[in-house]
């Protein structure tokens, strides 16, 4: 039975707070933030927030950047016993619309940065009944406010404590949608608190590391793993408003001293390619680089572990379903392509299209049970009826298990490519085109054919200096590591694929264009 010493994030925060009031919590650009400072910025936010009428149960979106006010509202909407819905920052007015009408938030808070999108939300959905600017309103409105204004008006007025407790639902994470609408995966405090606990004794996290939030913070895993997790552990992180320019995070991560780095493939891709200065791989204090979001092929995991040395390189997996970590590679053993073991309290099988467990080393859908486990999707009975079975959550990953218990991510079932009646996984001619000097990010998607079902084509960004990389030389070069029929039937060449925000590629944009 696991033990959970908090019932919800804000009680998380002060006990820290008052236990260690002078303790540094917070980096951003030239200001800092102690434990006891930022409480007191969270409580002002939440009597904001209770003066607009917001309590228990009500839902608060944030499409907002990366911030101190992000952060400070998450904490506040914990403290009101409310629900938070943090949403991408990169969607337009109509999407915006749907997922506010779909859950039925109450206020929303944002920055004049997104104004273009968001400034006639207010107008658009009717549960919205305020806007909260962080930085200035865009327009006058009475239903239109300025944070720094309430907080001003406001600032001594007494309080009415409301908490959320352990099954209470914390957070609706919205998934990217592959089709449709995208749907709102319920997490509790309970989930959360979980993946803290689990991933504070695989990462063996001390109170002196220091995060580096880069990410956007509306993803799960960056909201989770990168921003709740240093509260949890008594730690301290940096926030970069935004991800470009990337020189600024190699500067911030040198000058911080940040020992905890958590990025997406595209971010190390990056990072192996950047000409480093020979002084950050000298003195940056980076003890361990954690991995998520995607997988990391081969030849960047060889180059990464060759450049930065003093440093263990550990993949993960997880989805936002699943609050949102499931695995992790262990410190002291890591095993190359793999995401390593499940997290302390969740179990994994893989099994067939009957929910039958399949024998170690063989393939099929990788299922998850354990307090990870979202309550559901909301206002959506038939999708979490079909996701959550027994207890056990569908992921829709098809994944084998070695003998150690290891887990290995072949591909997405929604991927899988069928040629006359042969199983075809993306993710393995992926894997192999990104082995080629040539290309330097690779997807592989399905086309319908008259006479296989189905064939792979392929879409690739060339690496620099490679522009005249034929698609029969990458064909001929394929052709001595995959069978015939794996070889991808077209090879078009982009200079940039589609992706998320987190660097994922977005193979159903790539997919529509076949439409």
């Amino acid at each position: 039975m696991i033990r959970y010493p908090y019932e919800n994030f804000y009680a998380m925060l002060s006990s820290v707070a008052n236990e260690n009031p002078s303790k540094k919590l917070l980096f951003i650009e030239d200001k800092s933030y102690t434990y006891g400072q930022f409480l007191i910025q969270v409580d002002q936010y939440a009597r904001a927030l209770e003066l607009l009428s917001v309590g228990k149960g009500d839902r608060v979106a944030l499409i907002c950047p990366n911030s101190t006010e992000f952060v400070a509202s998450v904490f506040a909407i914990s403290k009101l016993g409310s629900t938070v819905i943090p949403i991408n920052t990169l969607l337009k007015n109509e999407e915006y619309q749907y997922i506010l009408g779909d859950c039925g938030a109450k206020v929303l808070i944002t920055g004049s940065k997104l104004s273009k999108e968001v400034q006639t939300l207010c107008d658009d959905v009717e549960s919205i009944e305020y806007t909260i600017w962080i930085d200035k309103a865009p327009i006058k409105d009475p239903r239109h406010l300025l944070l720094n204004e309430i907080l001003s008006e406001h600032l001594n007025t007494d309080f009415s404590n409301s908490f959320g407790g352990l099954d209470d639902t914390a957070v609706i994470f919205y998934t990217s949608g592959t089709t449709g609408h995208p749907k709102g995966a319920m997490v509790s405090n309970r989930n959360l608190f979980s993946n803290l606990i689990a991933a504070k004794e695989r990462f063996d996290l001390r109170q002196s590391d220091r995060f580096i939030v880069y990410l956007p913070m509306f993803h799960s895993f960056t909201f989770s793993i990168m921003v709740i997790l240093p509260f949890f552990m008594r730690a301290s992180f940096v926030i970069i408003p935004s991800i470009l320019p990337f020189s600024n995070i190699i500067k911030q991560t040198l000058l911080k001293r940040v020992t905890i780095f958590m990025g997406v493939p595209d971010i190390y891709n990056a990072l192996i390619r950047a000409k480093l200065p020979w002084y950050f791989l000298w003195f940056n204090r980076i003890r361990v680089f954690v991995s998520g979001g995607s997988a990391l092929s081969q030849d960047t995991l060889n180059r990464f572990r060759s450049t930065f040395k003093r440093a263990t390189m550990l993949e993960g997996y997880g989805l936002s379903e699943c609050s949102p970590a499931v695995a992790i590679n262990p410190l002291e053993k890591q095993k190359p392509l793999s995401v390593g073991l499940p997290l302390f309290g969740y179990e994994v099988k893989i099994v067939n299209d009957e929910m039958m467990e399949l024998p170690f080393g063989e393939a099929g859908e990788l299922i998850v049970r354990g307090d990870c486990v979202m309550q559901g999707y909301l206002n959506n009975p038939k999708e979490t009826e079909e996701t959550i079975q027994n207890g056990w959550l569908r992921t829709g990953d098809i994944a084998k298990v070695d003998e150690e218990g290891y887990i290995y991510i072949v591909d997405r079932i929604k991927d899988l490519i069928i040629s006359k009646g042969i199983n075809i996984y993306p993710r393995q001619i992926e894997e192999q085109m990104m082995l080629l000097p040539s290309v330097k990010l690779a997807a592989v998607i399905a086309q319908s054919d008259p006479h296989s079902g189905e064939v792979p084509i392929a879409f690739i960004e060339l690496e620099e200096g490679h522009e005249g990389t034929t698609q029969a030389s990458i064909k001929s070069q394929l052709k001595e590591h995959l069978a015939a029929f794996k070889i991808p039937k077209t090879i078009t060449v982009v200079e940039s694929l589609p992706k998320t925000a987190t660097g994922k590629v977005l193979k159903r944009i790539l997919k529509q264009g076949l439409n």
